[in-house]
């Protein structure tokens, strides 16, 4: 049940009305409340609240902290939104309900082996480096097409594409082009906007949007 005046609340509420301008609907965007480096007294809270997909960068701080709070509450959906070490693909596919952070062709290789090896398919979204910023991890602009034929030749579910703009230059040009290019490749998510843009991000396209201090408050 939503509680009135907590920072979920008050996140949803700003969904709604960025929705509200962009005349869309409001079920038509996932909030992904990134979890990361909170320890699961922290998270418990949101849960108790109805939330239900969370956000985590690393496979074994997740493994850590999650199978019980799983048990505690089911349905819970697990995301992963940090980069992925190909050596990591088949504990992740274990894990994790949706992975969002497909950026290169070993990686490919690697997740498909896993969703062989373990009966299982796990929605993935092609990260894309819009912003020319190779240390925040993505597939280049020009490499997108090839690594989207790769993944979708290996039987990977592409979910849609994310991006994370770069720091300190606004956001909406790139959450624009996030949109072009997965609309001109025919996917339906937008993976983009977070605590400090995700209302942007809705009005130009996001479908789920990974929101961390805005509900758990600066990290330490």
């Amino acid at each position: 049940m939503e509680i009135a005046d907590t920072p979920l609340a008050t996140v949803r509420a700003n969904i709604a009305a960025a929705c509200k301008i962009a005349r869309r609907d409001p079920g038509e965007v996932t909030l992904i409340a990134v979890s990361k480096t909170h320890p699961a007294e922290a998270i418990v809270p949101l849960l108790e609240e109805g939330q239900r997909h969370f956000g985590e960068n690393r496979v074994q701080e997740a493994q850590a902290k999650w199978p019980g709070l799983e048990e505690r509450f089911p349905g819970a959906q697990l995301h992963l939104i940090g980069q992925l070490q190909s050596n990591k693909a088949e504990d992740a596919v274990q894990l994790f309900d949706c992975i969002h952070s497909l950026d290169r062709p070993s990686l490919v290789t690697a997740l498909a082996k896993a969703f062989d090896k373990h009966a299982k398919q796990v929605p993935c979204f092609i990260q894309v480096d819009v912003g020319e910023e190779p240390q925040k991890g993505g597939c280049p602009v020009k490499d997108l097409p090839a690594l989207l034929d790769q993944a979708r030749d290996a039987g990977i579910p592409v979910a849609g594409l994310m991006c994370i703009p770069p720091f300190d230059i606004e956001p909406a040009p790139f959450f624009a082009f996030l949109d072009k290019l997965a609309r001109d490749h025919g996917l339906g998510g937008r993976s983009m906007g977070m605590s400090g843009d995700y209302e942007t991000a809705i009005k130009l396209g996001a479908t789920h949007v990974r929101v961390g201090t805005a509900l758990f408050g600066a990290r330490g």
